[in-house]
């Protein structure tokens, strides 16, 4: 038996075609009926939003300790300086590379060392991770104080562990932060990539500041790493960004798609920053606070 609509709900709607209609409703009895009874639910549904992974630490050192952590560390001996025509030697001698208040320490003397009978003029320290802390991708945080003087080049920076793409730079480079001693508010971020050289190439800006200069107190330089993107920063707040490079031998993102590891050093001289003047005070230390990584799970 067909029942009688009540109309005392809602005024009455229809649906016509042609003239005639052929569906009936009453809006508030509608509404009642199919749209009440969801309106709690979409009330005390809980919103979910889609979030970025977070940055973990995996690797970190302080330097806290009476000497330098050779589970995650080497120093590098080299008798004919790092290239760009430098001029110090690296050595492990406790002049150039020790703790000291917490810190790691990197000291550039003019002491004519040798090694292996070869002396020069200048020595210094270098220390990296290979094989110990080799990184594809992260959040990397160094909090350093840096020398001032003409000559003096400290570096944070990155090599592939494994030369996948090619010798130097097809397989990439990655400098976090260079600073020349005699330009103190000059902050420097490098990508170094392409062939190799002398066919390599090279981009990246820096950052000049007005009122901090970087020898006067410990900063952190970081970079953020994560597939086809680089970002650098500086106490803590983003100040360049790369999208853009390429590897003769590989696909984007190549060559920084492979494990890459830290460097650490104080050079002296060289094309980049020009040789010390009779001014450059040494002992010249560049001094790291501690260092971290960071990944996405």
């Amino acid at each position: 038996m067909t029942q009688p609509i009540d109309t005392t709900n809602g005024l009455e709607k229809s649906i016509t075609l042609y003239g005639k209609p052929i569906m009936r409703f009453y809006w508030k009895t509608w509404f009642a009926a199919v749209l009440t009874p969801m309106i709690p639910l979409a009330l005390v549904m809980p919103t979910v939003i889609a979030e970025e992974p977070v940055w973990k630490l995996v690797w970190d050192d302080d330097f806290n300790g009476p000497s330098l952590d050779y589970s995650k560390w080497e120093i590098e001996i080299n008798a004919f300086g790092g290239g760009n025509n430098e001029l110090q030697i690296y050595t492990d001698r406790s002049e150039n590379v020790r703790m000291e208040e917490g810190c790691l320490v990197l000291e550039a003397r003019r002491d004519n060392a040798g090694i292996a009978g070869t002396v020069r003029e200048y020595s210094s320290g270098r220390i990296r991770s290979k094989r110990r802390g080799d990184w594809k991708y992260g959040r990397f945080e160094v909090r350093a104080k840096l020398p001032a003087g003409q000559g003096l080049w400290p570096a944070i920076w990155m090599l592939p562990t494994d030369e996948r793409y090619g010798t130097w730079a097809a397989s990439g480079e990655i400098d976090i932060m260079e600073v020349k001693g005699q330009e103190p508010k000059v902050l420097w971020g490098t990508l170094h990539y392409g062939s190799p050289w002398p066919d390599n190439k090279h981009s990246g800006t820096q950052k000049h500041f007005t009122d901090i200069d970087l020898t006067k107190d410990f900063h952190t330089y970081g970079l953020e790493w994560e597939e086809g993107e680089m970002r650098w920063l500086f106490d803590g707040e983003v100040w360049q960004v790369q999208k853009e490079w390429h590897s003769d031998n590989g696909p984007f993102p190549a060559p920084f798609n492979e494990p890459f590891h830290m460097v650490f050093n104080l050079a002296v001289g060289g094309g980049f920053v020009g040789n010390p003047v009779p001014e450059t005070p040494f002992p010249a230390k560049f001094m790291i606070d501690w260092i971290k990584v960071y990944q996405k799970p």
